[in-house]
C-alpha cells in the first residue's frame, strides 16, 4: 500500500512533535497513580491527547471517572467536525475501516491530509491511515517513556515537572488555533468556563463540560456561515 507508506513518511516531523506531548502526558500520569499498562492502553484506545489530558487532571483532582470522561468528549467535539469532512475518504469502507479511519484521525493527520490535497497530492483513505498509525505508534511509545521517566525520579515535583501538564496543554491549544475564526468559540468558551467557575458553585469539571459544548456549538454555526 504506497499510500500508508507514504502517509507514514510524511506524518514523521509532526509525530515527532507530537510526542514531546505524550511525555508530558506520562509524568502527568504517572503523577496521578497511573501504571504502564493503564496508561498504555488509554492511548491505544482513547488516543487523544487534549482529552487524555484533561481527563487525568480531572481524574488526579477528585473529580470521578463519568466527569473525567464527560469533561474530555466535551473537549473534543471538534472531531466530530472534522471527520464530518472526511465523508467522501470513507464513503463506500466497510465499517472496520471507517471505524479504524476514524480512530486514528487526528488534528496531525487530518490538517496532513487536506494539506496534501490542497497541493494538488494523492491523499486516499490509507494515506489518512499511514499517518494516524504514525501518530499512534509514536504518541504511545513517547507517553509509556514519560511514565517510566518519572518512576525513575524521587520527587517529580521537586523539579518542576508537575508543571509539565500546563505546558504541553498550553502547546497543544496553541497547536489546534487555525486563525481569527477560532477568537469566537474559544472565547466563548473561556469566559463560560471562567463565569461558572466565578459565579456558581459548579464543579470545574462541568464548567469545562459546557464551555467546551458552547464553544463547539459557535464553531459549528460560524462553519455554516463561512
Amino acid at each position: 500500500m504506497p499510500d500508508l507508506t507514504k502517509g507514514l513518511r510524511d506524518i514523521l516531523p509532526l509525530a515527532f512533535g507530537a510526542a514531546l506531548y505524550g511525555l508530558a502526558f506520562g509524568l502527568l500520569a504517572a503523577q496521578a497513580g497511573m501504571s504502564s499498562l493503564q496508561t498504555g492502553l488509554m492511548g491505544g484506545l482513547v488516543f487523544s491527547g487534549s482529552a487524555q489530558f484533561i481527563a487525568v487532571e480531572r481524574l488526579a483532582a477528585g473529580a470521578g471517572a463519568i466527569t473525567a470522561l464527560i469533561a474530555g468528549i466535551a473537549l473534543n467535539l471538534r472531531i466530530l467536525l472534522m471527520t464530518a469532512s472526511l465523508r467522501d475518504v470513507l464513503a463506500h469502507r466497510p465499517l472496520w475501516q471507517k471505524i479504524l479511519g476514524v480512530h486514528l484521525t487526528t488534528d496531525e493527520s487530518w490538517a496532513l491530509l487536506h494539506a496534501t490535497r490542497a497541493k494538488g497530492g494523492q491523499a486516499s483513505y490509507w494515506y489518512l491511515v499511514g499517518a494516524g498509525l504514525g501518530m499512534w505508534v509514536f504518541w504511545l511509545i513517547s507517553t509509556l517513556a514519560g511514565v517510566s521517566f518519572a518512576a525513575a525520579l524521587p520527587e517529580p515535583r521537586a523539579l518542576g515537572i508537575d508543571f509539565a501538564f500546563t505546558a504541553a496543554f498550553i502547546a497543544i491549544l496553541r497547536g489546534m488555533w487555525a486563525g481569527r475564526r477560532d477568537l469566537l468559540p474559544w472565547g466563548i468558551s473561556a469566559a463560560t468556563v471562567a463565569g461558572l467557575n466565578t459565579l456558581t458553585p459548579l464543579e470545574p469539571s462541568w464548567a469545562l463540560v459546557v464551555g467546551g459544548i458552547l464553544g463547539a456549538m459557535v464553531a459549528a454555526i460560524g462553519g455554516k456561515h463561512a
